[in-house]
């Protein structure tokens, strides 16, 4: 949600946003058949309870707009090998499988295409993500060195929040890695995740002075507790009159009172699947109508046009 769900929503009254839930990057994963579709709707959900409006951007499933998957093709034309295999997600998840899957290796290839047909000018990523985006910017010039100007070469907007810790403090905060509070947790569950979060290592007894500096609880106060607060809380913690529990339990406040709107929009959606369904097909079509220009002409700049030999 800090580094990218918060940002989408930000951006969708400066840009003309296309969002989608990438279910055809999740199979790479080797998701399970059976879950795949609860969880593509449970992500769509998550998605509009933290704001971002249908109305104001485009929302919809990869899967539901296939000029994606053939344009990957047409890029698969002017990528090397050399290039995806240099990708240091590439080199780090192959590890995870006994038989490497080639989805692994082309899924740059297919975000590449997840942002070019649409003639992306800008696209929010992660840092983790540069180095794919680098390589959509480098696909779309070898494109247009071959065939002709026709993509743009799409800048990064990286998030103010930069890399977040998780709860251990030890790497990224992410999911598969249990580090995380889930964004629709309840406020018990809240506090059971958060009591659990790692501190300044130095600070042994209660009364000890801390270092908020190099605490990574007081890393997500700046980022979800009242900045009204943040200098008391910080100037107790060095003093040593306020302990790591009761820190932690203001942070758990302060968790509870960001997601509340987002826990009530994300209940009136599961009781209201329909609607749901109804946002992501109209988010298709709009996306398709895009998708479809985009594909036409960079067939024909590549000469998949058979019917021209008949003119």
């Amino acid at each position: 949600y800090l580094g990218a769900l918060r940002q989408w929503v930000h951006m969708q009254d400066r840009y003309d946003c296309f969002y989608t839930i990438v279910d055809l990057h999740a199979i790479v994963g080797q998701a399970e058949p059976d879950a795949l579709p609860a969880r593509t709707l449970d992500m769509a959900i998550s998605v509009l309870a933290a704001g971002v409006d249908p109305e104001r951007a485009t929302l919809f499933v990869q899967s539901d707009v296939p000029e994606h998957t053939e344009l990957q093709w047409l890029f698969n034309a002017v990528t090397p090998v050399g290039d995806l295999e240099r990708m240091t997600q590439y080199k780090d998840k192959a590890q995870r499988f006994e038989s490497v899957p080639a989805g692994l290796l082309n899924y740059p290839i297919l975000q590449a295409a997840d942002i070019l047909i649409y003639r992306a000018d800008a696209v929010p990523v992660g840092e983790d993500q540069r180095q794919h985006l680098e390589l959509t910017r480098e696909i779309a010039r070898r494109f247009n060195a071959r065939y002709g100007e026709m993509f743009p070469e799409p800048e990064a907007i990286i998030p103010e929040v930069g890399r977040i810790l998780g709860l251990d403090g030890k790497a990224k905060m992410s999911k598969s890695l249990g580090n995380t509070v889930r964004m629709l947790a309840e406020p018990d569950e809240v506090w059971q995740r958060v009591r659990t979060a790692v501190t300044d290592p130095q600070r042994v007894r209660r009364d000890d002075p801390g270092r908020p500096e190099v605490c990574n609880v007081f890393s997500l106060h700046r980022l979800l507790t009242d900045p009204a607060l943040l200098e008391d809380i910080a100037g107790q913690c060095r003093a040593g009159t306020r302990g790591c529990v009761d820190c932690k339990r203001i942070l758990a406040d302060s968790i509870v009172d960001e997601f509340a709107p987002v826990r009530e929009r994300a209940a009136y959606y599961r009781e209201r699947p329909g609607e749901v369904r109804d946002i992501l097909e109209a988010g298709a079509e709009r996306a398709r109508a895009v998708a479809r220009e985009t594909l036409a002409e960079a067939r024909e700049r590549m000469g998949i046009a058979w019917r021209a030999a008949l003119d």
